[in-house]
């Protein structure tokens, strides 16, 4: 398969060290209800989910008595605050990945679950929007991951056929929205734990450097 011309990212847990930090302001909002989470429950059944979702989940779980959109927006707020003074690190290999395959000349594109102003934030003090072409966000599709419209919305603004594209996500519910969508996807993630979750995914690799790796030894791109 040596066609690939786009590869379309996943942002949180995937190219930046970000689940601590959502994990975090979680924290900070649960604590006025005397909730606390461990950062292993948050991994297993937080991670890789929209926020409103997760707080709908987590209003119900807890019985908060407080009102959904008004703790989705304080969320919001709180989150934006913290990426607009707070360095969120890249997971390993992302740099040198994203350079590489940017000075082949392949088109790169984030799909997050991420709301667009997040990852503005995010760009604008790591400097990475420069290497992407496109940027789809929870702003831009009415249906968030697992369902497939942000990655079909994705290819279908860079007008490039399924089979021409290659997915990286680090979690189910990515995994199986680029699945959805028709679309190979290789989850890279280095918690074990969650491989046998992740075995839907077309390969299942512990880095980035594994899969651009495999990439190149396959001629997927060489």
């Amino acid at each position: 398969m040596k066609n690939i011309k786009a590869l379309l990212f996943d942002l949180d847990g995937t190219l930046i060290d970000s689940e601590y930090f959502h994990y975090e302001c979680w924290n900070e909002i649960l604590e006025e209800y005397n909730v606390r989470l461990t950062y292993p429950d948050w991994l297993k059944n937080y991670a890789g989910i929209p926020l409103p979702v997760n707080a709908k989940n987590l209003l119900e779980k807890y019985a908060i008595d407080a009102s959904l959109p008004e703790v989705v927006k304080r969320r919001e707020a709180l989150t934006l605050e913290r990426l607009k003074t707070k360095d969120v690190n890249l997971m390993p290999f992302a740099l040198e990945v994203i350079r590489f395959f940017h000075e082949q000349e392949l088109i790169l594109a984030i799909v997050t679950s991420s709301p667009r102003e997040d990852v503005e934030a995010i760009f604008e003090r790591n400097g990475l929007s420069k290497y992407f072409k496109m940027i789809i966000t929870r702003s831009e599709v009415v249906n968030n991951k697992p369902d497939p419209e942000s990655y079909n919305k994705c290819c279908e603004l860079l007008s490039l056929p399924k089979e021409n594209c290659i997915v990286f996500e680090d979690t189910i519910n990515g995994v199986k929205a680029a699945k959805a969508a028709g679309i190979r996807c290789f989850a890279i993630q280095s918690n074990t734990e969650q491989h046998e979750a992740l075995q839907i995914a077309d390969k299942l690799f512990p880095d980035l450097k594994e899969a651009k790796n495999y990439l190149l030894s396959d001629q997927f791109v060489a």
